[in-house]
């Protein structure tokens, strides 16, 4: 696979002998879910006989950069802030972008979690996405193509404390999930507005009375899973607008027996509440840095 390789003078607004550069494998293929794009960021330092460096996993990944293929027409801007925090300091990572396709919300949808749902909640969330959760195989893809497609290609730090994965929403969705089955893979997960009721809320199908099932069918995913609080460690937050609006009762539920399951809150386990944040790229960008903090502390030790 060849991948259209350049430096990018685009959106960073860094000089043009100290940009990054984003490498691009169009249509990457796999024998467990449909070709999509993917993205590899790489921070300015990076050097081909360098030192090695950590790894940040980001679900939609057109998202990410350029406003005129993210979602509403808003990016992430992941390469401003990792720009940002390099001049300030801070570490910085290589970024993997994994774009998603038409299937995103079934791909995004954690099967072993969902399948602890009541039969009736497991029937309105599947009808609302179109068809049951296609997560395991976007994992294996993750974990047995992806990743060490990138591990031969790049100067990557391989321990799971250098290995992350994040997304929002869905994608929060995903990345706890990845953690969970694959917690010696993904040593951290960062999860921005991570949307715990499953289902797709534009059809109607969810109220307040899937908050105390949703929530129990989570505690029991993570206490049968292989997760180790210590060795993983696992950030979440929402915000309280727009789609955000919802998340308080499950996420107030979901807190309340983290420390049972072993999790120890500021430590290994963050949750944050961020006031008149949407659901929206913009509310996510504006405070990246601070799950970027939470997953690149584990590197930096």
């Amino acid at each position: 696979m060849k991948a259209w390789i350049g430096v990018l003078a685009v959106a960073f607004a860094v000089e043009a002998a100290a940009a990054p550069r984003l490498d691009q494998y169009p249509d990457f293929k796999s024998r467990f879910v449909q070709p999509r794009n993917v993205t590899v960021w790489l921070p300015d330092g990076y050097r081909e006989h360098g030192p090695r460096w950590p790894v940040i996993y980001m679900h939609d990944g057109q998202n990410l950069y350029d406003g005129t293929l993210a979602f509403g027409g808003e990016p992430w801007g992941v390469g401003d802030t990792m720009v940002r925090r390099m001049r300030n300091g801070a570490p910085a990572a290589i970024v993997v972008g994994v774009w998603n396709t038409p299937l995103r919300f079934r791909e995004y949808m954690p099967r072993k979690f969902f399948e602890l749902l009541p039969a009736e909640l497991r029937g309105r969330i599947a009808a609302s996405h179109g068809g049951e959760p296609l997560s395991d195989d976007y994992l294996r893809f993750l974990v047995t193509e992806l990743k060490p497609f990138v591990d031969s290609h790049y100067r990557t730090r391989r321990d799971p404390r250098d290995t992350s994965i994040m997304g929002s929403s869905m994608g929060g969705l995903v990345s706890l999930y990845a953690m969970a089955e694959y917690p010696r893979v993904f040593g951290q997960a960062a999860c921005l507005s991570i949307h715990w009721p499953l289902v797709r809320v534009e059809s109607g199908v969810v109220g307040p009375a899937d908050v105390a099932p949703t929530a129990a069918a989570l505690r029991q995913y993570l206490a049968q899973s292989r997760l180790r609080p210590g060795r993983n460690r696992l950030y979440y937050d929402r915000g309280d607008l727009t789609l955000d609006s919802l998340y308080p009762p499950y996420s107030d539920a979901i807190d309340a027996y983290m420390p049972s399951l072993g999790w120890h809150a500021g430590s290994d386990w963050v949750s944050r509440a961020f006031p008149g944040a949407a659901h929206n790229e913009k509310s996510w960008r504006e405070r990246l840095d601070i799950p970027l903090d939470f997953l690149l502390g584990a590197a930096a030790r």
